[in-house]
């Protein structure tokens, strides 16, 4: 009995560590993941930690059968896109005098002020658009992205055109400048 409860110790250990040591490596997703979906720093590392709960739970699921960072790519979409609605209803009301806009920081470089002006645009987006436009930046194929999203690889296509389509109408109309 001893030797038994051991074995599952020292497996749960190494289950454990191969976990640790694979969210490690595939850390950027949870950041721009975050980033996506959320503006402030507290609500990114919210929604980080929410995901990381959420990725950890599932693990037991995950069979190998395809790569750690494939598997992955579905849970924090998918964290998001719940964190997201449930932070929304939360807020039901807007008013400018509880919510000040928050000051955007100037950065050095050029590239930082682009990043920043892009995210500012692509929080504007739906859940599911945000999705895409990540899943984009990933380089993830059409087949890919619908696998990912449950839609048809021709939907995906379609679902991402008129998505870029929509965010490069949010930066042309809100006159941001690269």
């Amino acid at each position: 009995m001893i030797l038994n409860e051991t074995q599952t110790i020292s497996s749960m250990r190494t289950m454990e560590t191969e976990f640790l040591s694979s969210l490690e490596k595939h850390k950027g997703i949870l950041h721009k993941v975050a980033r996506m979906y959320m503006d402030g720093e507290a609500d990114c590392e919210d929604l980080r930690q929410e995901i990381i709960i959420q990725l950890w739970k599932s693990y037991q699921t995950y069979k190998g059968e395809s790569a750690f960072s494939t598997w992955m790519y579905r849970v924090p979409i998918n964290t998001a896109i719940t964190f997201f609605k449930k932070k929304k209803k939360l807020v039901t009301t807007f008013s400018p005098e509880v919510f000040p806009e928050q000051e955007v920081e100037e950065y050095d470089s050029s590239k930082d002020k682009q990043m920043e002006l892009f995210y500012k645009a692509v929080h504007q987006l739906k859940p599911i658009e945000k999705a895409i436009i990540f899943y984009l930046l990933e380089g993830l194929s059409y087949r890919e992205i619908g696998k990912n999203l449950g839609i048809s690889e021709g939907n995906a296509r379609v679902k991402l055109n008129r998505t870029k389509e929509k965010l490069q109408m949010l930066l042309k109309n809100k006159d941001y400048e690269f």
